[in-house]
């Protein structure tokens, strides 16, 4: 069981006045989510014009690991990235810093050859499962316990029906006998409540301004490390 934390994602510049958009300031912020107790980091690079950018990659991981060295450093590799698979492809293959793992969602199309594609460059996989459907395509994959972790990942505002979704995909993973480890989060009104699930399951979690905004009591976190305590502070309560 592990606290992840996951810094910026895809949110804009206004979401938080603490998001972390440049390499220098992932740096900073992953150093003190590290001393807040995150395990690992999820990072989402940005270009200069402070897009997310697979060709970021390089610089940031190397930035984040002079800040956290011995940290596990994690990317996205979201289509909606680069918006193109061969450009995604080529971004991933010419990679000259490895992160130690990436993420791949398995709603997306070309996620079998991305998957194979850090397999070749060792990089780890967090297979990302959304809905059942993807949960049922990833345990039909050949090979598809060689990935890292699942990340339970559901994007659904409602909290009934986004633990609801949860168990579904929990149970496909259960019928097809999977034992890699499970990392599970949400996002914004059920961060929180998912935190307190993983905990139930003894799964891992993470949090951070990708994932939402706020504290368990609602009231806006001061930063990034300030949410990662609170998450901690939940695990080893």
């Amino acid at each position: 069981m592990i606290v992840q934390a996951c810094i910026n994602g895809g949110r804009p510049r206004d979401f938080h006045p603490r998001l972390p958009l440049t390499a220098e300031a992932m740096a900073a912020d992953a150093a003190a989510c590290v001393a807040a107790g995150a395990a690992e980091l999820h990072i989402h690079p940005r270009g200069a014009d402070g897009r997310e950018s697979l060709a970021a990659v390089d610089e940031t991981v190397l930035a984040v690991r002079k800040s956290c060295p011995g940290t596990f450093v994690g990317v996205s590799t979201g289509a909606w990235i680069e918006d193109d698979e061969a450009l995604t492809r080529a971004a991933i293959a010419g990679w000259r810093e490895l992160p130690d793992y990436a993420s791949v969602n398995l709603s997306e199309p070309d996620a079998p050859a991305v998957m194979e594609l850090l397999r070749q460059r060792g990089v780890g996989i967090e297979a990302g499962l959304a809905t059942t459907a993807d949960a049922h395509r990833f345990v039909g994959l050949a090979g598809y316990e060689r990935v890292l972790r699942v990340l339970i990942e559901i994007d659904i505002a409602d909290l009934p029906l986004a633990m609801a979704e949860a168990d579904g995909i929990a149970a496909v993973l259960r019928g097809a006998g999977m034992r890699r480890p499970i990392l599970l989060h949400g996002v914004d009104a059920t961060v929180w409540p998912f935190v307190e699930r993983a905990r139930r399951e003894r799964w891992s979690t993470r949090v951070g301004l990708e994932d939402g905004s706020t504290l368990a009591d609602g009231s806006l976190a001061t930063d990034n490390a300030a949410i990662v305590a609170a998450a901690v502070a939940v695990f080893r309560g």
